[in-house]
């Protein structure tokens, strides 16, 4: 490459006041001054970097300054060496100088180098076929991220070549949706553009990708590590999923593990399995060697095969050819593009496509951070920022203004309390039990947990009366799509209030004889008893069955197989209790308070808290329709607790 070119490039940079502006980083990424990116040199390790600035003083000085230091970076290397190619420090430093400054278009004209270019590729390689004696050198100038060829990355390699080829395929066609929008971020971050492909093996670019350990998103952020970088987990929200938030997150994570261990195969070793356990490994060994550390004792397995694995996945997914894949294998997504509204309202999902235009799953795969089928609740103050195909948001605009409260749903919070059902949840807010289920993504909700909160998707318009018929168009229409969907509301006498205990029924077993006149039962234990179940059964106390079979007081399991003897009071006979399982749940013939002997015109019951009339049915065996017409009962979701039942006819 002449001198004379790169001198003259030299002399017609334009002073700091000329400086051509950096561009505009996406909506939400905050640029980082050159000054504070770490540098890396060309082996992967951490240059020293400057002092970190203090928030709030990066003057527009300062960061002219900067980029006038980052461009001197810039023509050292090319100056002083003329005839090398370009490194990775060397590329790093170029792309800092921004797409449009003139001096960086100058450069790479001057030196001819296809592989600077943004629009332009390297040249395709050559069909790797042995990886024994593949030269990591050909590609490396190709990677901003260190890159070499251990016998473990040539095993990853053969993985995604051989076993993980179907996974492999589907992450390269995710990659086209997401690495246009995660690599700026990045990049504006002081990050290599290449550390993307942590990403990839981490979720395979998936925002839906959940892990054993509680990770989500594409970075599988633990809760705890989410929250410590500004990811929001609520009711509402999970930002992990969201592939835009959660790239910042995880920029933000990978720049504070990068500046803390020095070298990226030590951060990346780090985002796996945290800094402690690797600065401990380092201090132990005397060495920040990430291959001689992954040698000793003291790393997961999992750690151990995290670098190798991500260097693997980066090789292959930048040269796909070269490694045996064919184009035809990937059937790429479209880069994720979009536009953006704020909503000062929790809103309808249905509502949103309906007025944008577009399908509820549009909606739902740009925002996957929704955990509900509604926006979270927002002012004029504090609005929502909503994701919404590219150009459709003025049409949104248009056909929202234009709804009526009647087709619209406003939304509120229900935290089940012992003894809720969902009829009759429904029936307190005025709406149906299928928008419930569908609003909280639920198929069923036969038996609700207790202290579990749900939305409750309420007509814009009012109260709206009672279910569907009361609730106007919004309402009928979304029990109509959850209906569509699979969504099945059970039956009232079938639901089982919530607190009701669950666990199998106790069903060993049975020998019952007489022992000097009195009824003793012989039990089996099985698989799942408790003494609680067996107790109901046969309707003893806890108490008793241990004194009778000589149970520790603090006996608290059973082994299978063990025999108990139970002694039914005479009483009430020798036949055990009534006990059902319905769908794993309990429901035995207790005897309660609320129950007032035989009158001389049949049995009466008091109805006590968290009882249903199905369940005082089954009690006494008799029908649900005949309780309510021997007591002139309407709705059987409307019984208020202590009211007392008859149970036989008038």
């Amino acid at each position: 490459m002449p001198l004379s070119l790169l001198l003259l490039a030299l002399a017609s940079v334009p002073s700091s006041q000329g400086v051509a502006p950096s561009p505009v980083p996406p909506p939400g990424v905050h640029a980082v001054p050159p000054s504070q990116a770490p540098s890396l040199t060309a082996d992967g390790s951490l240059a020293t970097p400057p002092a970190p600035m203090e928030e709030g003083e990066e003057t527009e000085e300062v960061e002219n300054e900067s980029a006038e230091l980052e461009e001197l970076r810039a023509l050292e290397g090319a100056t002083l060496d003329p005839e090398a190619k370009p490194n990775a420090e060397m590329m790093q430093s170029l792309r800092r100088l921004g797409l449009t400054n003139p001096l960086r278009l100058r450069m790479l004209d001057a030196l001819e180098e296809p592989t600077f270019r943004e629009d332009d590729t390297a040249p395709p390689l050559a069909r790797i076929t042995d990886l024994a004696n593949f030269d990591i050198s050909q590609v490396k100038d190709r990677y901003d991220i260190p890159v070499d060829m251990q016998p473990r990355v040539a095993e990853y390699i053969q993985f995604f070549q051989g076993p993980g080829r179907k996974w492999f395929r589907k992450w390269m066609a995710r990659s086209t949706r997401y690495l246009p929008v995660m690599q700026p971020i990045l990049e504006a971050k002081g990050l290599p553009r290449d550390t993307v492909y942590l990403a990839m093996i981490e979720s395979g670019f998936s925002a839906n990708a959940y892990s054993w350990a509680h990770a989500a998103g594409p970075w599988q952020f633990i809760s705890s590590t989410g929250k410590q970088y500004g990811l929001k987990q609520d009711f509402w929200v999970d930002e992990r999923r969201d592939p835009i938030k959660a790239t910042h997150a995880a920029a933000a994570y990978l720049k504070d593990l990068y500046g803390e261990l020095g070298h990226w195969y030590l951060a990346w070793a780090g985002y796996n399995t945290g800094s402690y356990r690797v600065r401990k490994m380092v201090a132990r060994y005397g060495t920040n060697d990430f291959w001689v550390l992954a040698e000793e004792p003291g790393l997961a397995k999992e750690t151990k095969h995290y670098v190798p694995k991500l260097i693997a996945a980066a090789l292959v997914a930048k040269n796909p050819t070269a490694f045996g894949f064919s184009e035809e294998e990937f059937q790429y997504e479209s880069t994720l593009e979009y536009d953006e509204v704020k909503l000062t309202d929790a809103t309808d999902l249905d509502v949103v496509a309906r007025a944008a235009g577009v399908s509820v799953t549009d909606v739902q795969e740009l925002n996957p951070e929704l955990k509900r089928w509604c926006t979270p609740p927002a002012t004029a103050a504090k609005p929502y920022t909503l994701k919404l195909p590219r150009g459709t948001t003025t049409l949104f605009a248009q056909n929202l203004a234009k709804l009526s409260p009647a087709d619209r749903l406003t939304f509120r919070v229900h935290t089940v309390k012992r003894g809720d059902t969902l009829s009759q949840i429904a029936q307190k807010y005025g709406t149906a039990a299928e928008a419930i289920l569908q609003m909280n993504r639920l198929k069923s909700a036969r038996v609700l947990k207790v202290r579990a909160e749900l939305v409750i998707p309420v007509p814009a318009s009012g109260r709206g009366g009672s279910g569907v018929a009361g609730g106007g168009g919004a309402l009928a229409a979304k029990v109509a799509q959850a209906r569509r969907s699979g969504v099945v509301a059970t039956r009232p006498e079938d639901e089982v209030p919530a607190g009701t205990p669950r666990g199998p029924v106790a069903a060993g077993p049975v020998k019952t004889e007489k022992v000097d006149g009195k009824t003793r039962i012989t039990y089996g234990v099985q698989e799942g008893d408790s003494l609680w179940l067996i107790a109901n059964r046969f309707q003893v106390s806890v108490d008793d069955l241990k004194k009778w079979n000589n149970l520790p007081k603090r006996n608290r399991t059973l082994s299978l197989g063990t025999l108990l003897a139970v002694w039914p009071p005479e009483s009430k006979g020798a036949a055990p209790a009534k006990v059902e399982e319905r769908g794993g749940t309990i429901v035995v013939a207790n005897a309660v308070a609320g129950q007032a002997p035989v009158g001389p015109k049949g049995k009466v019951h008091t109805l006590a808290e968290g009882e249903t009339l199905w369940s005082v049915s089954q009690r006494y065996n008799v029908s649900v329709q005949d309780i309510m017409k021997w007591n002139h009962i309407k709705d059987h979701r409307t019984v208020p607790t202590g009211k007392l039942l008859s149970l036989s006819a008038p």
